[in-house]
């Protein structure tokens, strides 16, 4: 059974997941003996309005990081240092695109230090060919016609061009 510190949980609401999420997995699961890819899904708390259920994001980075032996996908709905606790991890993984990342990350990183000391923060840079890669502009250029197919595993680029009929897809 890995240590707590070699248990890193990686959140976010993947929708959709991106290569660059691809790429912070695959660096992660270089660096810790076990990766959980949460995927929040708040229901009706939940800030943001996803294009997928909780159901079809979680399918969808199953699908799409299933390459990886020690990476796993779950769900969770509650405040996320409650969440690390129950799985036994000890340190958050987040990704950086650009440096305008760099403050909200800061922020994050401090509240849940706030909220439970003992658990670390690692932020890792996505490659530079994925640092203008973002689920929200994904969903906005899939939903006006336009290509992402490059952007995206296959599973996503599927799941994007039948939510949108297949429009330039």
């Amino acid at each position: 059974m890995a240590s707590r510190a070699q248990v890193a949980v990686y959140p976010g609401t993947f929708d959709p997941v991106t290569h660059g999420h691809v790429d912070i997995v695959e660096r992660a699961s270089r660096v810790f003996e076990r990766v959980i890819v949460a995927v929040y899904d708040g229901g009706e708390r939940a800030s943001k309005r996803p294009l997928f259920s909780g159901e079809e994001r979680v399918s969808l980075a199953r699908e799409s990081l299933c390459q990886f032996g020690n990476v796993s996908v779950d769900t969770f709905n509650e405040l996320l240092v409650d969440y690390c606790n129950a799985v036994g991890a000890g340190t958050i993984v987040r990704g950086l695109r650009a440096v305008s990342d760099f403050e909200y990350e800061f922020q994050l990183a401090h509240m849940y230090q706030h909220l439970d000391p003992e658990l670390e923060v690692v932020c890792l840079m996505t490659r530079s060919d994925h640092s203008f890669i973002s689920s929200s502009i994904i969903r906005e250029v899939a939903s006006l016609g336009g290509a992402v197919n490059d952007l995206v595993p296959p599973p996503v680029a599927a799941a994007l061009s039948q939510r949108f009929k297949g429009a330039g897809l």
